[in-house]
């Protein structure tokens, strides 16, 4: 995964698979994602970033799996 982001436009691009974009789709007026041809999420672009995005925000962490009994 790879998160970009342009500071002169405010704009996250969020890359989850290095896969050919088959189609943009406007999920609203800010946020759009890309689909492979099987509708797969490849990436998606948030517009306005810091405000619709909480952006300032971003960290990362990753949960270990736990065993159940």
């Amino acid at each position: 995964m790879k998160v970009k982001y342009f500071e002169d436009t405010d704009t996250a691009y969020i890359e989850l698979l290095d896969k050919p974009v088959f189609e943009t789709r406007e999920i609203s007026e800010n946020i759009l994602i890309d689909v492979d041809e099987k509708g797969n999420l490849v990436s998606m672009t948030i517009e306005h970033a810091k405000e619709n995005a909480r952006l300032w925000e971003f960290s990362y962490q990753e949960i270990p799996h736990r065993e159940t009994a």
